[in-house]
């Protein structure tokens, strides 16, 4: 049984029944379940005014939780990061707390990072993947309680089939050719929202990460902004100094007539036709209820065989 505590550090939580089956879900599973006194606040659109949400982020930090767990994403972590106590957070994790989430928590994983090196773990949130439980995906469930009993070593996926043609106007190589040339070791893994990450571009709370593996992924962005936000990574140089970028699912977009053509693999092709390192594709992290737990921070092997890819990083716990 975990000590799981619950805050709310972003947008408000409206669903709150899949909030409270969330909960329930958890404390089903044997968890002792800790709510935060603020995690149903509302202010506008956010879960509280600022220094609400602060202070339950502080809160969550002082709790001796197993695991700290954000209720959802949405906004509101950036406008708070300059608040953020960080020595604390990361002496709770030294503590043995881990810090839990993905989509609008990248700018709090980000800054954490960048301003201690602590680690805290790419993955679920309370609502989109407990608070319905007829859809929980058995996957995401198992990653989740192998991180609580210490025993995540690794994630693996299968690499899409590669395309048969080019699709991008330029690339001076056939987009099948996506294998990484070695294995990638001892690799600061880090990322998670495409847009969230490239809004901290030239602030502190941005990682100097070189030599990394950047996993990235992104809800509601059309291909043509996806490819927006990675040029600006690329002209920075951020993509150039990793040792590979792993591309999770870019879900919930619609094309237009207008685009002719112009699609997801469309800007995969362009980038790597920009890059000499590998741009991998398919990791299930992301707005999806199939989703892997990662490390963000952690030192990390990624194996490429074939369609099989693997990263890994029990070696180094």
């Amino acid at each position: 049984m975990s000590h799981i505590y619950i805050y709310s550090p972003s947008s408000a939580q409206r669903d709150k029944a899949a909030f409270r089956q969330g909960v329930a879900r958890l404390r089903s599973m044997g968890h002792a379940v800790e709510v935060d006194q603020d995690a149903l606040a509302t202010h506008t659109r956010f879960a509280g005014d600022d220094a609400t949400r602060l202070a339950a982020l502080h809160r969550a930090a002082a709790s001796g939780a197993d695991v700290a767990m954000i209720s959802r994403g949405g906004y509101g972590l950036t406008r708070i990061l300059g608040g953020v106590r960080f020595k604390q957070l990361a002496k709770a994790i030294d503590a043995g707390t881990q810090f839990v989430g993905f989509s609008d928590f990248t700018a709090l994983q980000c800054a954490l990072y960048a301003k201690t090196g602590a680690m805290s773990w790419i993955g679920p949130a309370l609502h989109d993947d407990f608070g319905k439980p007829e859809q929980v995906d058995e996957i995401m469930q198992a990653c989740f309680d192998d991180l609580l009993l210490g025993r995540g070593e690794g994630a693996g996926w299968r690499l899409p089939v590669p395309p048969r043609r080019r699709v991008a106007a330029g690339a001076t190589g056939d987009s099948a050719a996506v294998v990484v040339q070695r294995p990638v070791h001892k690799a600061v893994l880090w990322g998670g929202n495409l847009a969230v990450l490239t809004s901290l571009l030239g602030t502190p709370f941005f990682p100097l990460v070189k030599g990394g593996v950047l996993v990235l992924e992104d809800i509601a962005e059309h291909p043509y902004r996806i490819e927006r936000m990675l040029t600006q990574l690329l002209h920075a140089g951020v993509l150039g100094q990793q040792k590979a970028i792993v591309l999770g699912q870019f879900t919930h977009y619609q094309l237009a007539p207008n685009d002719k053509g112009f699609r997801l693999q469309t800007v995969v092709d362009w980038l790597r036709s920009q890059l000499t390192v590998p741009v991998l594709m398919n990791l299930p992290m992301g707005h999806v209820p199939t989703k892997v737990v990662l490390p963000f921070g952690g030192s990390v092997d990624l194996l490429v065989d074939g369609r099989d890819a693997l990263i890994y990083w029990g070696s180094y716990r």
